[in-house]
């Protein structure tokens, strides 16, 4: 199962790729990781139940303000997350386009699902570190660790 997150400071939009769906589902949720994974488990039980086998769940999300936690919140649950990097999304500048989040999720569908498939000209990863490399560059918010991480 493979799914993306816009994220913005209230709402979180989460597009997913799910085995047996014929859709690709897409729901707004609070900006709360405890939503997003149970959204996400809940899919994945979804899936079984239409027969279909889950061996991994893959999220991605743009690097950016919100940092690094939330992946490595969620490695911590066993789900696969990346960081992709924003300006190696191509985006057409021959086309403006609309900016919304729904449109937003299918770009980095389309980019994450590419570099999955080991074509790695649709976007480039960003390494996440570890709570100890990033408050050596200064950049953990004390509230954020206790909040999220568990410390």
């Amino acid at each position: 199962m493979v799914a993306v997150i816009e994220m913005s400071q209230t709402k979180w939009l989460i597009a997913a790729t799910v085995p047996g769906f014929e859709r690709n589902p897409l729901k707004k949720l609070d900006a709360d990781p405890d939503s997003v994974f149970r959204l996400l488990r809940r899919w994945r039980s979804e899936a079984i139940q239409a027969g279909r086998e889950v061996r991994r769940i893959v999220v991605a999300y743009e690097a950016g303000r919100d940092g690094f936690w939330l992946a490595r919140w969620l490695q911590a649950r066993a789900v696969e997350a990346y960081l992709i990097h924003p300006s190696s999304v191509a985006v057409s500048r021959e086309h403006r386009r609309a900016k919304t989040d729904r449109l937003d999720t299918e770009l980095l569908m389309r980019a994450f699902l590419g570099w999955l498939r080991g074509e790695k000209r649709h976007c480039s990863m960003a390494a996440i570190p570890t709570i100890n490399e990033e408050e050596a560059y200064g950049s953990v918010d004390p509230r954020q660790r206790t909040s999220y991480m568990g410390a």
